[in-house]
């Protein structure tokens, strides 16, 4: 057996190499009779494999009749329509050999061809060498079949390898970034679990798979910081590729949880539809650039949740992978039967915690730090600011710690006799109120938490909780992501909430916050004291507005940046954490100070209030009336001080405050030959331009930004 499965082998690299090449023979053709020949010459592969699939089905001398049979009609049928196309060419004396001009372009209705015939090929090839070595039993009829023949070795290995194949031979008309791109598609195919199955291949592929796919999304998201513009088919090859890995993963989970491949199947056909559809037309991505992404919400909305998805699934995929004990089980799916809204209700609540508990899940914030961290480190190394990098470093530092190593290891490797979490002041309620039930033994670590917090935040800001010990700045600051500032000042809801004052969309947001925080911990308490014996789906209602808003609401809104803008737990105030540190901040010494007012006042760039992640348009004004700006609404990222290209704007805390009572200067004094000379007398030479924005970036509209302070 061991040698057929080697012929086999051999069978399908020669199908893999054939079928490259003939693909290749297609897109580079100069002549539309070249592109017909080899249109069937891959028709007549497929037909080939017709008459093997019917005598392997029915080994008799009835089926080999039948198979030849059926199989020298198809080619004969399939001869016909390129007798009349050649036919038609002699008549309009249309060349048959190569000419001068460039590669024909394909149609839509030539492409689509073209994908159907390789798929079909590889189809019958698997289902053929499946029936050949030795039939494993197909049920559930034509689904079964189609699921049995795609999540095959035979298809899966075979289709990587030629994805592989036709970019190498097309690498010389594909961006390289593209390339990039499929040749990465092609290894993540290559090691999909349900080809082989298992527990060895399997746990060894959704490894190697999700590695490759965060590298992937990492690779992604950078390119998009680095180039603003690009051709309308890589924008949507782009949606359609994180769509079909989106459903790639909500299969491999479902297969893994459920033992059902068939989400997984129809992922793989739509991946190899939107890349040979891709391959197949290499000039629509030398077209000329469209608008600039960060002007086009509904298309990075749309790659924001394709991703998102992805990273739920994988997450979801991982858990159980690593960690079967507590998630083999974990996911609580009511069943779909019934009255139609009691199946609806049911979806809802299944939808509700299957996103909760994936998202909650330490393997999904270790794999979301690993890409937005990425995205981190590189901001890290364009930062000059010596404060912002430390702080970059102490946010990534957080991340890992109430994250990854607190929730995961901290219990079950190094303390496996700790307190437990609720009893643990700060690590135990990294988000405060609704973490755990709001039982009375837990008072005092309440307490704890809100009196450590809040006397960092009153000494230093609340970037101690905004920008340092939440695990939200990690994925905000990254690159690609910091970048989503411009849709605070470009979308329309974003823009109600712009400015250091308090709007009343932003007052109503709080309002139902705050009140949500204290209506349902005023439950849980009653419920833990035997009073009242409320519940919402079996939670202690302070939980459940946890989960509801840190691992639903946090996350919605998160892929929501291009409506909603960017940093919206703090510009919105739906954060309650945020909305407490905010008050304790009210009370401290913080604010951005400039070193002259005269600076700003001269300075026609505002990049400060163009470089604010949570749309403090307003601060300009105020530097050029006060010399400083307080807002409860800063929460000190720093990306003002770094904008800034005079070196003029400084974060002051207590640091500063003491060192003014002291008698000693409050900073450095301004460094000069940042972004410009500067001028005699303290004033910028305002001829001088800073460095230029990354590739390809646009100038964004502001609004207000220089709007004077109120």
């Amino acid at each position: 057996m061991l040698g057929a499965e080697v012929v086999f082998g051999v069978v399908a690299g020669a199908m893999a190499i054939a079928t490259a090449v003939l693909f290749w023979t297609i897109v580079e053709a100069r002549s539309r009779v070249i592109g017909w020949v080899g249109l069937y010459l891959l028709a007549m592969m497929g037909e080939m494999w017709v008459a093997p699939v019917i005598y392997w089905d029915d080994p008799t001398g009835a089926g080999l009749v039948t198979g030849l049979s059926v199989s020298g009609l198809l080619m004969m049928v399939s001869l016909a329509p390129l007798l009349a196309a050649l036919a038609r060419a002699r008549r309009r004396g249309a060349p048959a050999t190569r000419t001068a001009e460039g590669p024909v372009r394909l149609g839509l209705g030539t492409v689509s061809l073209i994908a159907a015939l390789v798929l079909v090929n590889e189809f019958l090839m698997s289902w053929g060498l499946q029936l050949a070595s030795g039939g494993a039993a197909i049920v559930g009829g034509g689904l079964g079949v189609f699921v049995s023949g795609v999540d095959s070795p035979w298809f899966i290995f075979t289709m990587a390898a030629e994805m592989f194949l036709t970019a190498l031979l097309l690498r010389s008309r594909l961006p390289r970034a593209l390339l990039a791109v499929v040749l990465v598609q092609a290894a993540i195919m290559l090691f999909s679990p349900p080809a082989l199955g298992g527990p060895t291949w399997s746990a060894l592929a959704i490894y190697v798979s999700s590695a490759l796919m965060i590298g992937l999304f990492v690779y992604l998201f950078e390119y998009l910081y680095r180039h603003r513009q690009f051709s309308a088919g890589y924008g949507a090859y782009l949606v359609e590729l994180v769509s079909v890995f989106g459903l790639m993963m909500a299969g491999l989970f479902v297969w893994l949880y459920f033992g059902d491949a068939t989400t997984f199947a129809v992922s793989i056909v739509l991946e190899m539809v939107v890349v040979y559809v891709a391959l197949a037309r290499p000039s629509s991505f030398d077209e000329v650039p469209t608008t600039p992404w960060q002007l086009r919400p509904a298309w990075t909305f749309a790659l924001l949740s394709g991703v998102f998805v992805a990273e739920v699934c994988m997450g979801a995929v991982l858990s159980v992978q690593l960690d079967p004990a507590d998630y083999v089980g974990a996911f609580p799916f009511l069943p779909l039967a019934g009255a139609p809204g009691i199946v609806v209700l049911n979806a809802l609540s299944n939808g509700f915690w299957f996103f909760a508990t994936a998202a909650a899940s330490s393997w999904f914030l270790i794999m979301m730090g690993l890409e937005m961290g990425a995205l981190v480190a590189f901001k890290f190394r364009e930062t000059r600011n010596l404060e912002n990098r430390i702080r970059l470093l102490l946010m990534m530092g957080c991340y890992a710690a109430f994250a990854v190593f607190y929730p995961s290891i901290y219990f079950a490797l190094v303390f496996p006799s700790a307190p437990d979490p609720s009893t643990v002041a700060v690590l135990g309620w990294p988000m405060g109120i609704g973490s755990y039930p709001l039982a009375a033994g837990v008072f005092g670590v309440v307490i704890a938490t809100y009196l450590l917090t809040g006397v960092l935040t009153a000494l230093f800001g609340r970037r101690v909780v905004c920008s340092v010990f939440c695990t939200a700045p990690l994925m905000y600051q990254g690159t690609a992501i910091d970048a989503m500032k411009s849709f605070n000042r470009s979308s329309p809801v974003a823009r109600k909430y712009l400015s250091s004052r308090f709007s009343a969309a932003y007052s109503l947001t709080i309002g139902l916050v705050m009140t949500g925080l204290v209506g349902t911990s005023v439950l849980s308490y009653l419920d833990s004291v035997g009073t009242l014996h409320l519940y919402v789906q079996g939670t202690d209602p302070s939980v459940f507005f946890f989960v509801a808003s840190f691992s639903i609401a946090w996350y919605v809104l998160f892929v929501a940046i291009p409506y909603a803008g960017n940093y919206n737990c703090v510009t919105m105030g739906w954060c309650y954490t945020g909305v407490i540190a905010q008050a304790f901040q009210k009370i401290g010494t913080f604010k951005l100070k400039v070193r002259d007012k005269q600076v700003c006042r001269d300075c026609p760039t505002l990049d400060c209030a163009k470089g604010c992640p949570v749309g403090l348009v307003d601060m300009p004004g105020h530097f050029r009336q006060k010399g400083e700006f307080r807002s409860t609404k800063c929460c000190g990222v720093g990306d003002c001080v770094e904008d800034c290209p005079y070196d003029n704007l400084y974060i002051s805390d207590i640091r500063h405050t003491v060192r003014r009572l002291l008698g000693l200067p409050e900073t450095r004094p301004r460094r000069t030959g940042v972004g410009g000379t500067i001028a005699p007398a303290g004033r910028p030479h305002l001829a001088v331009a800073r460095t230029g924005p990354p590739e390809g970036a646009v100038p964004l509209p502001m609004a207000g930004a220089a709007t004077s302070a109120t």
